[in-house]
């Protein structure tokens, strides 16, 4: 089931373009800043002043102009086409009578969510890493106001970085998921999950809203930035909790549509 899975959704047209498009924001983000090669990105902060100071500098300035919006937006379009395709090609029903259990199938299609998540983070940061290595070169990793990171402090928050970013994009595509077992047809999981993405996003920046923010994992999605600050990161447990908790819930809500009810009804 898995391979089928895997074959039928990562191999499609649409779900190659989107990669690709994903891969594509670092390339042409780092060509508009192949003049300022080693220096400072104008008067900029943080990872987007010092993505031209080398490769993992720009992949993880890329990785943080994605985070917010385009990366869940892929996510959720690759997690609800997974959920949904079966019922949308009309198969479903004889998926359900050949000798496929419900928990055997459920359990295909969140691996190759998984999967699918996976390659959509990993399209922005070899996109990045590749456009970084040909404009800026491979140098330290450069923090503003701060000295340079060594190679190995450099590698240890990277891969932090990475696996948090990992994980609210998981989040993200459980919850888009669970609406692409719950709704009629994929675009409209789709539509939702994006739905989700933006108000999310625009409570989030709503101070007077804080206390509605701090319940939605979209809050937390952006905490793994102050690993490169020269004051360090906060809320990385608290958020990677949040997370967890709504895979999980989410999880549950899958296993809840497939057992008790016919998605297809």
């Amino acid at each position: 089931m898995l391979r089928f899975e895997l074959a039928t959704q990562l191999l499609r047209l649409r779900t190659l373009i989107a990669l690709l498009c994903l891969a594509a924001v670092p390339v042409v983000a780092g060509l508009s800043l192949a003049s300022s090669a080693g220096h400072r990105n104008g008067d900029e902060a943080g990872l987007y002043g010092a993505s031209p100071f080398s490769s993992l500098n720009h992949a993880m300035a890329s990785l943080q102009f994605t985070g917010p919006l385009l990366l869940p937006i892929v996510v959720a379009l690759l997690a609800a086409t997974i959920a949904s395709a079966d019922r949308d090609w009309g198969v479903l029903r004889y998926l359900y009578v050949a000798p496929v259990t419900r928990g055997r199938l459920l359990g295909a299609k969140l691996a190759a969510t998984a999967v699918a998540t996976g390659a959509a983070v990993l399209s922005v940061l070899v996109g990045g890493l590749a456009a970084g290595t040909f404009l800026f070169g491979w140098h330290p990793f450069h923090v503003i106001g701060a000295a340079d990171l060594t190679a190995g402090a450099a590698a240890l928050r990277a891969l932090s970085a990475i696996g948090y970013t990992l994980l609210c994009m998981l989040a993200m595509a459980a919850i888009a998921f669970v609406l692409g077992l719950l709704l009629p047809r994929g675009v409209e999981a789709l539509a939702t999950g994006i739905g989700f993405v933006v108000v999310a996003s625009v409570v989030n920046g709503q101070g007077a809203l804080h206390a509605v923010a701090v319940v939605l994992p979209v809050h937390y999605w952006q905490n793994w930035v102050g690993l490169f600050a020269p004051a360090g990161a906060a809320g990385l447990g608290l958020g990677a909790a949040v997370q967890a908790a709504t895979i999980a819930l989410c999880l549950a809500a899958s296993w809840v549509v497939l057992r008790r009810r016919d998605p297809a009804a």
